[in-house]
C-alpha cells in the first residue's frame, strides 16, 4: 500500500512549485484543483450541476470560474465546490489515481484545501509549504487578476499560515527554489527510509 503525503499551504507559498519537484522526482502526485479545472471545464462532470444551482454560472457549456467567484467573492466558491469535489466527483478521481499508482511506495496529493475538507484523516502525513509573508505577496500581487482587496479577502478565508504548519508533520520553506528542492529530495529519502 502506497504512502500517502499530503501537500498544501496558503496561496502563494510555492505548493504548485513543490509538487513539481516531487513529480521530477518520480513521485506520481494528484492535483485536487486540475481535478476540479477538468470537472469545471466545457462538457466537465460538473458543469450540469453548477447550472442547475445558478444559470448564470455556465458560459459556452463550461463553469464561469469569475461568476462563481462574484456570487460571494470566494466563500460561494468554496462551499459550492465543497459540494461537487467530495464523493463522487473528486473523490472517485482521487481513489481511482492511488489504485493507478499502488505500485508506488510514495504518492503525493496536492490539496489547496487540506485541512478545510479533513483531508489529513485519510493521508498518513502531511507537509505544509511556507515562506515570509513579503514573499507570498509578491507571488500572489503577480498573477492575472489578482489585486490587494482580493488577495486580503482570500487570506482571511484561508487557515492561517500558522495553523496549517502547527498540524503539519513536516514543513518546507520555499523562500528558495534550490533550498525548496534539496528539501523535497531529503523529505522523498526519509519517507522512503520509513515506508
Amino acid at each position: 500500500m502506497s504512502f500517502l503525503l499530503g501537500l498544501t499551504g496558503s496561496i502563494g507559498m510555492g505548493k504548485s512549485t513543490t509538487a513539481q519537484m516531487f513529480h521530477a522526482e518520480g513521485v506520481p502526485v494528484w492535483d485536487a484543483d486540475a481535478v476540479v479545472a477538468t470537472l469545471y471545464a466545457k462538457d466537465g462532470a460538473a458543469v450540469g450541476l453548477l447550472k442547475s444551482l445558478n444559470a448564470d454560472l455556465v458560459t459556452d457549456g463550461a463553469v464561469d470560474r469569475t461568476a462563481l467567484r462574484s456570487l460571494d467573492q470566494i466563500r460561494t466558491e468554496t462551499s459550492i465546490s465543497a459540494r461537487i469535489d467530495h464523493p463522487p466527483l473528486v473523490a472517485q478521481d482521487r481513489e481511482t489515481f492511488i489504485a493507478d499508482h499502488a505500485d508506488y511506495d510514495l504518492i503525493l496529493c496536492d490539496i489547496p484545501l487540506l485541512f478545510e475538507t479533513k483531508a489529513e484523516e485519510w493521508l498518513n502525513a502531511v507537509l505544509v509549504v511556507t515562506t515570509d509573508f513579503e514573499t507570498q505577496r509578491s507571488r500572489v500581487m503577480a498573477r492575472d487578476g489578482m489585486d490587494l482587496e482580493l488577495f486580503n479577502h482570500i487570506l482571511n478565508r484561508q487557515m492561517s499560515d500558522a495553523e496549517k504548519i502547527k498540524r503539519a508533520d513536516y514543513v518546507i520553506k520555499t523562500n528558495s527554489y534550490d533550498q525548496t528542492r534539496v528539501a523535497v529530495r531529503g523529505l522523498i529519502k526519509d519517507l522512503q527510509g520509513k515506508i
